[in-house]
């Protein structure tokens, strides 16, 4: 019995370590990784933390996380990086959507994964908290904009 106990401790010692080992994770899989931290996160505009984050302070927190630098705001960011095509798009890019009647982009997200072509991505939605969705979802697809690439691997 004391064999075993020793075991699951040190199984739980070498699985909690590899939480800490994000920042050797290749950049695009540690953005992911900590972004999808931030699930079911309430949203609060400005926010920047576990107790409540925005678009923009999800995409922030990802990858300063990972230790990359990037503006804090969704209209600095659309500056960055480089445009590219959405059915281009790959995991860690960033998604854009106009979700105000104005021209300017209001909302973004980071691509989780790309299922047939379609990007899934995770958000900060003012109704959800942090979440994924599908840029087949209506209400995305409608108001989509455009794809940024910041990870040049």
């Amino acid at each position: 019995m004391r064999k075993f106990w020793l075991i699951l401790v040190a199984l739980t010692l070498v699985g909690c370590g590899g939480l800490r080992k994000g920042a050797k994770m290749k950049p695009r899989d540690g953005v992911v990784f900590y972004a999808k931290s931030y699930l079911g996160t309430p949203y609060a505009y400005g926010g920047n933390t576990m107790n409540g984050i925005d678009c923009s302070g999800l995409i922030y927190q990802a990858y300063q996380k990972q230790g990359i630098r990037i503006p804090r705001t969704v209209t600095e960011l659309r500056k960055k990086g480089k445009r590219i095509a959405v059915d281009r798009a790959k995991k860690g890019d960033i998604i854009f959507f106009r979700t105000s009647k104005k021209r300017k982009l209001t909302h973004a997200g980071i691509v989780v994964d790309v299922r047939k072509g379609i990007p899934q991505f995770i958000h900060a939605s003012t109704s959800q908290g942090v979440m994924i969705s599908s840029l087949t979802n209506d209400y995305w697809e409608k108001r989509y904009a455009q794809t940024r690439r910041l990870l040049k691997k």
